[in-house]
């Protein structure tokens, strides 16, 4: 199993790049995304709105601000290695938070934190599910 380079055609099973360039580049990338997003959701949502409505906006929200660093990132990292994570953290903190917003304030340090708590787990998950994929299924 080949965990230095990540570019090639086919030469191998490669997880993903691996190198810390990409690495650090991944973990700032999901870990600003989601908490910008944190922060954004938070003070866009009040704690009037109801739960539901508060998921939906605050992913639609999260979407929206996840897409322009999605295209700034992707120059400098890859298009695929930025953009399945990051457009994720981007929709799952804002529903996270949207939910939280509707149900109580959410202070803005907690947002930031929770998005951006989201943001490593989601990349935890797409390291690991790729991973699972290279390795368990030839």
């Amino acid at each position: 199993m080949d965990l230095g380079e990540g570019y090639g055609s086919g030469g191998g099973r490669q997880i993903m790049n691996c190198r810390p360039y990409f690495l650090i580049g991944d973990l700032v990338s999901n870990t600003g995304v989601g908490a910008v997003v944190g922060l954004v959701v938070a003070s866009s949502i009040g704690e009037t709105w109801w739960m539901g409505l508060g998921m939906a906006a605050g992913m639609c929200i999260g979407s929206l601000v996840a897409l322009p660093a999605v295209c700034f990132f992707s120059v400098l990292f890859g298009a695929m290695e930025v953009m399945l994570p990051v457009m994720l953290t981007g929709m799952l903190a804002g529903m996270l938070v949207g939910m939280g917003a509707a149900m109580n304030m959410l202070a803005g340090d907690v947002a930031v934190g929770i998005g951006a708590v989201v943001g490593l787990v989601v990349l935890l998950t797409t390291y690991g599910l790729d991973v699972y994929l290279k390795t368990y299924n030839e």
